[in-house]
């Protein structure tokens, strides 16, 4: 009898035992957990949120430490926050994403629309396919599912920014925008997303330390 092994990640990222996890939050990120923290009945509870500043704090992505640390923080099992972190495709375990993370919309509007076309273009022009990176780190490129904005397809999200109808001469103008800037959009979402979680007078907070 034959045996096949399904969904083998040989490059599985592993858990740090407990006394070897680098705690890297900066002062300000501790003190929004904390903020955070006063929201919720548990600290479980504060996962998802805790791991927006995580992706964030570890530059877009989540590496075994940024799990781990999480896990650390809030009284968890690695294995529970890893659960967590895998099954939500807006976060990043397990490799790292460019600076610039391109998603592309394949779903059915978008695709009637052209989005496969647009979709080979990026591939084209970067020398990517999805779930690749370019080698100077700069843009990541993947596919998603419907971002909800029909009324733009074929529709691309970039950071916290949806860009539709999108055309060859489009893409364009975005890689060459996006190479001049100089923030992360990938960082730079993750931080949005943490904000919005944080009453003013939780920003205030943080802020005085």
């Amino acid at each position: 009898m034959d045996i096949i092994q399904i969904n083998y990640r040989d490059s599985r990222p592993k858990a740090p035992p407990p006394e070897n996890v680098e705690l890297k939050f900066s002062e300000r990120a501790v003190r929004e957990l904390e903020q955070l923290l006063t929201h919720y009945p548990d600290k479980k509870s504060a996962m998802l949120p805790a791991l927006w500043i995580a992706q964030r704090e570890y530059g877009g992505w989540l590496p075994s430490n940024a799990i781990a640390e999480v896990a650390v923080r809030l009284d968890r099992s690695y294995a529970e926050v890893e659960g967590v972190a895998t099954f939500y495709t807006m976060y990043h375990p397990g490799h790292p994403v460019g600076k610039h993370l391109i998603e592309v919309c394949t779903c059915l509007t978008c695709s009637v629309c052209g989005a496969y076309r647009i979709a080979d273009y990026l591939k084209q022009k970067l020398g990517v396919d999805y779930g690749e990176t370019t080698e100077d780190g700069m843009f990541t490129l993947e596919e998603v599912e419907c971002l909800d904005a029909c009324d733009r397809a074929p529709v691309l999200q970039v950071g916290d920014q949806y860009i539709g109808p999108v055309t060859r001469e489009d893409v364009d103008k975005l890689l060459e925008r996006l190479r001049n800037t100089a923030e992360p959009t990938s960082v730079k979402l993750a931080d949005e997303i943490v904000q919005t979680q944080l009453h003013a007078s939780d920003q205030e907070k943080v802020r005085k330390g």
